[in-house]
Parts: structure tokens; sequence; C-alpha cells
């Protein structure tokens, strides 16, 4: 259904995209991984004819989107965008977002483009919106109705650029609840994505970009359980881990907190882990902050605060790594034994040790 052959783009000079190959079969879900900056966007947006290629090409069901020639306005009618921050019409009702293209490009019956309109609102779980503006609704639901005013074109294929990245937490499941569904009716979709845990659920093949190619594609068993190339191993290990330092004298908490959201987020972690990993850090930060103070050292040395996620046993581990020298501080006394009962009550395991030069706190949820 889409063929990219040689494809190249550059902005001011700076490539972006360089030399991308690949082929996408009707029916089939693809999803686009990588680090921020490896052109993940910029091919969805050259396939959708958004961005002109400096040289390759493109085809979607035989017609090339990089000539000049070619009606890009028809090409899109049979491949529909949801863009990560909705680009619905704020002045127009839910079902006047959804009607206007069947209606005005498609010369759809007014009245059949409205009762198709209602029906994929069903879809998505927002039947009763119709007569909402987009300011009256929540990120995800202003998702999903981009997602129904997509299918609303009845499209042969999706490209979606991010569709959970400008999305509070709690909003994300209901998004990809319904791509999945999508992807189970047989909707080819292209999905730039984060949430890795969502890609390998739903994709029949990922492609793993690095500098602006595709370095890897494969199954998702493949490209999770058993690639041997380092960039996209190093990728999947990075992206299910998480390291922040911060002082042992004020340490940075705000930027800690920030990690651990954007940690979560990225592995499709639900908002109550992301509470409990934020509060469970701070009050052994503070364990380790009183043990230094029973000490006459001067506050040296720093804290190290990792956390990984094991997938495939459904666990979250946290680890606080201190200098060897600041006493054990989940040795009870009467100064911290709230905050032990309550990393206690909230975990599902809490040991210390010591490894090399460091006193090692795990706490496992």
């Amino acid at each position: 259904m889409i063929s990219i052959y040689n494809l190249c783009k550059a902005y001011n000079g700076v490539p972006v995209l360089t030399d991308v190959r690949a082929t996408i079969e009707k029916g089939e879900v693809v999803a686009i991984i990588g680090p921020s900056g490896t052109g993940k966007s910029t091919l969805l947006r050259c396939i959708n004819g958004l961005e002109t290629p400096d040289g390759g090409s493109i085809t979607v069901n035989k017609v090339d989107v990089t000539r000049a020639d070619t009606d890009l306005a028809a090409v899109r009618q049979k491949m529909n965008m949801v863009f990560q921050n909705f680009n619905l019409f704020n002045h127009l009702a839910v079902l006047q977002n959804l009607t206007l293209a069947p209606i005005q490009l498609l010369k759809e019956d007014p009245m059949a483009a409205a009762n198709r309109a209602r029906a994929l609102l069903t879809k998505v779980g927002l039947g009763d919106h119709q007569f909402h503006y987009p300011s009256q609704l929540s990120g995800g639901q202003k998702q999903r109705v981009a997602i129904a005013r997509c299918l609303a074109m009845n499209p042969d294929v999706m490209l979606l650029d991010e569709p959970t990245s400008a999305l509070d937490p709690r909003n994300i499941g209901e998004v990809l609840s319904v791509l999945t569904r999508l992807a189970d009716e047989g909707m080819t979709m292209v999905i730039v994505t984060h949430e890795l845990e969502f890609a390998r659920e739903v994709a029949d093949r990922i492609f793993f970009m690095s500098d602006g190619a595709i370095y890897e594609e494969g199954t998702p068993e493949h490209i999770f359980g058993n690639t041997q190339r380092q960039k996209t191993r190093e990728f999947i290990i990075q992206s299910r881990s998480l390291c922040f330092t911060a002082a042992i004298k004020r340490p940075d908490l705000h930027g800690l907190h920030g990690s651990i959201r954007d940690f979560c987020k990225n592995n499709g972690l639900d908002r109550k882990i992301r509470h409990d990993l934020q509060l469970l850090s701070e009050e052994v930060i503070q364990l380790i902050s009183a043990a230094v103070e029973q000490t006459a050292h001067k506050h040296e040395g720093h804290i190290t605060v990792a956390i990984d996620y094991f997938s495939n046993r459904d666990r979250v581990q946290l680890i606080v790594g201190a200098p060897k020298w600041i006493p054990d501080p989940l040795q009870p006394d009467d100064s911290n034994e709230i905050a032990l009962a309550l990393i206690n009550n909230m975990s599902t395991g809490v040991s210390t040790s010591m490894e090399e030069q460091r006193r090692i706190i795990t706490v496992t949820l």
C-alpha cells in the first residue's frame, strides 16, 4: 500500500531523513519508535505530502505523492492524519467537526454524514458529546474526536503522529484502547509513538529510527526481545530505566518528579504508579537526609535515583544509592517511624545493601 524509496529531507542544509526505504502492506500496523530528533514525524509528514522531500519517492496505492502534478487532496481523502495537538476546529461543535470534510470534499448527503458521524462518535465512546465544543472536552476526548473525524473520511490508511504525547496520563489509556480496536478491525496504520508497550502490543512491525534512517525493523518480538543491534538495544533498555542524580544537600526534587513523570509516560505506567514513585523516592531521600544529620560529615557526595521497569513481570523497582558512610536509613527510630511505615505500606518489599562504595536502598512496587 505504501512504498518509500531513497527518501531524503533536510532543513537549512541539516539532514533529517537520509535514504529511508520501507514498504507497508494493506491491513498492517507499523509503529515508528526511536529517540527524539531522528526524523519520525518528518517521515510521516512526507508520506502525507505535508513536507516535500529533497529526494526519493513515496507511492501510496501506486500514486507517487512526491510528483509535482499529483493531486494531494485526492490522496489525503484516503490517507488521513491524526496530529498530536488534535487540530480540531474550535468554533465548530464535535458533530460539525466530523461532517465538514465528508460534506464538502466527498459531497456526502448532510443527513447521511451526520448519521455516520454519530455512529463513529459512539464507536470512540463519545456518543453523548456531539453538541459539545472542543473547549468543553478533555485532551483524551479531543484526540478521540480527531480519530473519529479521520474515520469519517473512510480512509484506507491512518497516519498518527504521537497521538498521546499531549495527553495527561489518565487520558492516554482511552485513546490507546480506540487505536487497539481499529488495529483489530484491520485498519492500516502508521503510528509514531513513544508508548513502547502499546507499540509492542498493537503493531505488526516496528521501525526503529536513528540518525534519519530506519536503523532496524522487525516484529515486536524481535525488536523488544531479540535484537542484537546496539542502538536499538540501548534505546529499549534506556526507555525502561531512569537514572537521576541529586546533591545530598538540597536535592532537586522538582527535577526528580519531572523525570519520573516522563519515565512513566514513556512506559505507559498509570497515574497511581507515577504518584507512588514520586512519593516513595522523596521519602527515601528524606530518610537519607535525616541519616546524614546524625553524622559529622559535611554533606558531600550525591544521591542516585534509578527506576527499572520489568514489563514482562509487571514490576517496578525504585533504587536509591547514597555514599557508604551514611548510616542505614531504614534502621527504625523515633524520628523515621512514620516514613518507614508509609514506605512499607506502599511497596511489596524494601531492602538495603552495600555495593562497592554505595549504600543501596531498593523499593519494589
